[in-house]
């Protein structure tokens, strides 16, 4: 998990007011809000403004299943069939980035793509 200065952090709803408006019930639950960086913010906003259940449903238990909600504990990111990974490399480790960023081009592959095939082929060994 990245770590962001609290001044950068932005407090969001786990389920968008557009879902959910004014539900006093849930107003005042901390547990019903977020802090998200930014650019995660933006993010969210744009994934859940394209999403199915903001367009029409507007049914707050599928927010409730969705990474944007509750990214530890998700079946779904904006009503697709996704799964998240996300990768720091920090330090040290910054080194290993750059072995497997010129490997990737060396084999003229992406890189997510690339980490997902030696990933699987780890996995199935």
């Amino acid at each position: 998990m990245e770590k962001f200065p609290e001044k950068e952090l932005q407090i969001d709803h786990r389920i968008p007011f557009e879902i959910i408006g004014d539900d006093a019930d849930n107003m005042d639950d901390p547990e019903e809000y977020m802090l998200l960086s930014g650019s995660a913010n933006r993010a969210k906003s744009g994934s859940c403004e394209h999403c199915a259940n903001w367009l029409e449903l507007k049914n707050p238990d599928i927010c409730r299943k969705c990474y944007w909600a509750y990214p530890d504990n998700y079946e779904h990111v904006a009503m697709r069939q996704i799964r998240r990974a996300d990768i720091l490399w920090a330090e040290n480790e910054v080194s290993v980035y750059d072995r497997l960023k010129e490997k990737t081009l060396e084999l003229q592959k992406d890189l997510p793509d690339y980490v997902k095939a030696l990933i699987k082929q780890h996995l199935d060994e």
